[in-house]
């Protein structure tokens, strides 16, 4: 009872305890995931001016955006940027209260579809009943399109309000005269001088001693110049899955097993089979696009290095297996004709139904169509003023008043493709002033050949070609290399073990957190993520895999967001430190007031400038030095300046003339260049001044990437 009593006493103390305890485990669990703690839910991608941009909705406009040209980080940079325009511009749109009325939108949409087929009525004008219909079909039969179709209307919207508020603002910006007045002097205002300098070339850089501390100051005193974000610094070696010697022979030794053809199976070869066969072989053993042309080139199209020696072959024999490029190939000829490189044309189309030159107004039929063409064929034949005269007539591509002309033609440039074979043959195949008539996919052609030029000795062949890769084997190789060199940096230095081991060591600097390239190797985020993460520090070392091997990376250095360091700052800080103290050397150890004895002391010339304006402060000979300007349009004529600091030396001016911009009645066209000028402004700068002064919270780094 004792022991009960006791408790019951201690009970307040006891709950305290317990409690401290729960409170413990609780910070202790929230400190080990610090994102919970400080961050942002993992669900929220970014914060712009108080609203959250969801990472569901972020990623779906991510998935959105199909551009095989892009990288999946390009497209989010993408998107956010977007995203960031939309949100800055949207809280401008809300303060003031901009919308966009019905009456608005209908307008907005009539002029965005304006020619859209779809929403044209008979006479191929805009119906807006056939829009309303298209939109009420969507809603009621495809949701997921109507939803899109809501996102465009959205975007149109928000395009027109901004625009709405680029000139409401461009409003408000018109110049007064009295800007006008100020431009016209700042252009018209004009001296001219003398003057002498010194310039800062003239003192040796290793003379001047630039300490750390000073540096320092320097990075204090232009702060906004200096500020960075977070970046870390790194160092790499390489291992590329480069082909072997091996590799390359059995690859060379498969391609003349081609030419030979199988011993085992009777398999036969490249060397003996016919055309047919030949360009099935080439089709079914050449690597990604390298696929048959049917067409024919002449020897200026062979690598150079074996161009002799193909053209010289017979027709039906093989050459090789020649290395081009990064590949092996083997060329079978397979005929030879003396061809025409430069061919001119003319046509007569008659299209029939179902050809593709067929249009709504195409009522002939393949056998109408063959009729018509024979019937014109005898009328044109011999009679280029008849042929022109019905070309231009019927003719309905862009021949058509051009007397059916197509213009010239080359072989090099044909491709099977783009130019139908029949078409080309014709022109290939026959002789100048040769005409018929030709069918081709278009429909039927009444072809005459008007000039040949340039004719040389063209060849068809089959070509197998290979890309000379690295075999298991090799990639085998490369990653037991790529792994040993990793395991032995648990003994040696990084430098040390890629000296041991003859590899080059690439240094990378200020590498930033949504980064995705990395120099020398390309996009590799997951390597930019683990320099981030909040475990890894200065010396760590890791391998990555890269679309050509691996890579072995080591942290050299993390730089917090701030003011960045004197090591990457003395690049651009180390110059204009050394100007300063150059200009004060220069300085010091003149004496004299006048050009004259400056010019002497410093065994420097007296130049002279004529003509200068406040609009473009640049002075004959020495380049933009608006201080040096400014200082000549303080002084009065036959005054001499004291010693100026500039931009490239040191120098002392003498006003010789001013000569005042002539005074003006009315200002107003100055006054409407200023308003011009301020205008493109706007538009260049509206959008980025918003953007620095919202509050932008990033959390891409956690959140998606």
């Amino acid at each position: 009872m004792a022991i009960l009593n006791k408790i019951r006493q201690k009970t307040v103390v006891l709950i305290l305890v317990i409690a401290l305890a729960l409170f413990a485990f609780i910070l202790s669990s929230l400190f080990d995931n610090k994102d919970a703690l400080f961050n942002k839910s993992p669900d929220v991608v970014a914060t712009i001016n108080g609203k959250d941009i969801s990472r569901q909705a972020f990623m779906a406009q991510v998935e959105a955006r199909n551009n095989p040209n892009a990288t999946q980080s390009q497209i989010m940079n993408q998107v956010f940027e977007a995203e960031v325009r939309k949100s800055v511009m949207e809280s401008q749109f809300n303060e003031l209260g901009l919308t966009v009325g019905r009456e608005q939108m209908r307008d907005l949409l009539k002029k965005t579809y304006a020619n859209s087929p779809q929403f044209l009525n008979v006479d191929g004008v805009f119906d807006e009943s056939l829009l309303n219909q298209y939109i009420l079909d969507l809603k009621k039969s495809n949701r997921g399109f109507y939803n899109r179709w809501v996102q465009g209307e959205e975007s149109i919207a928000s395009g027109a309000l901004q625009q709405n508020y680029i000139n409401m603002i461009k409003a408000a910006s018109n110049a007064t005269l009295a800007e006008g007045e100020l431009e016209h002097k700042l252009q018209n205002d004009l001296v001219d001088i003398k003057y002498v300098s010194i310039p800062f070339t003239s003192i040796a850089d290793s003379t001047i001693t630039v300490s750390n501390s000073e540096i320092t100051a320097y990075i204090n005193k232009n702060k906004k110049k200096y500020e960075v974000e977070a970046s870390r610094n790194l160092q790499y070696v390489k291992f590329e899955n480069t082909p072997s010697l091996e590799d390359e022979n059995t690859l060379r030794d498969e391609l003349v097993s081609f030419i030979k053809g199988g011993t085992t199976d009777n398999r036969l070869g490249f060397l003996a089979m016919n055309e047919a066969d030949a360009i099935t072989l080439v089709n079914a053993e050449s690597d990604g696009d390298s696929k048959y042309q049917d067409k024919y080139v002449y020897a200026s199209a062979f690598p150079n290095s074996v161009k002799d020696s193909i053209s010289k072959l017979d027709i039906g024999s093989v050459y090789g297996p020649y290395r081009d490029g990064n590949a092996f190939k083997i060329t079978k000829v397979l005929s030879k004709r003396v061809l025409a490189d430069s061919i001119q044309s003319s046509h007569i189309l008659i299209p029939f139904i179902g050809s593709q030159a067929a249009t709504a107004e195409t009522t002939k039929t393949k056998e109408q169509a063959k009729t018509a063409a024979d019937s014109i064929f005898k009328l044109v034949k011999n009679n280029k003023v008849k042929y022109a005269e019905v070309a231009n007539k019927i003719n309905t591509d862009g021949s058509k008043g051009k007397d059916g002309s197509i213009g010239w033609f080359r072989l090099t440039d044909y491709n099977p493709a783009s130019f139908d074979p029949d078409f080309a043959n014709f022109l290939f195949f026959n002789k100048k002033g040769s005409i018929e008539v030709v069918e081709t996919k278009f429909g039927y052609h009444i072809i005459r050949i008007d000039d040949k030029k340039n004719e040389d000795t063209a060849y068809k062949v089959a070509t197998i070609e290979r890309t000379i890769e690295p075999s298991v084997d090799t990639e085998n190789a490369v990653f037991r290399t790529a792994t040993n060199f990793e395991v032995s940096l648990g003994k040696q230095k990084f430098q040390d073990a890629a000296k041991a081991n003859n590899l080059q060591v690439n240094p990378v600097s200020t590498i930033k957190e949504l980064d995705e390239n990395i120099p020398g190797v390309g996009p590799l985020r997951p390597l930019v993520r683990w320099t981030f993460e909040d475990d890894t520090k200065v010396g760590d070392t890791k391998r990555f895999e890269t679309s050509n091997g691996y890579i072995v990376a080591q942290i050299t250095g993390k730089n917090d967001a701030g003011l960045m360091n004197v090591q990457d700052a003395s690049i651009t800080a180390l110059p204009e430190i050394r100007k300063e103290k150059k200009a004060k050397l220069i300085k010091d150890r003149i004496s004299a007031t006048s050009l004259a004895d400056v010019t002497t002391a410093e065994k420097q010339t007296v130049k002279t400038a004529l003509a200068i304006n406040m609009k473009n402060p640049t002075i004959a000979g020495a380049g933009a030095e608006p201080l040096v300007v400014g200082t000549a349009f303080g002084l009065e004529v036959g005054q001499t300046s004291k010693l100026i600091t500039g931009v490239k030396g040191v120098y002392m001016v003498e006003v010789t003339k001013k000569t005042p911009a002539i005074k003006l009645d009315n200002y107003q066209s100055s006054a409407n260049q200023v308003a011009i000028e301020k205008s493109t402004a706007i538009n260049t700068r509206l959008y980025n001044a918003l953007k620095e002064s919202a509050e932008i919270e990033d959390f891409r780094a956690k959140t998606v990437q």
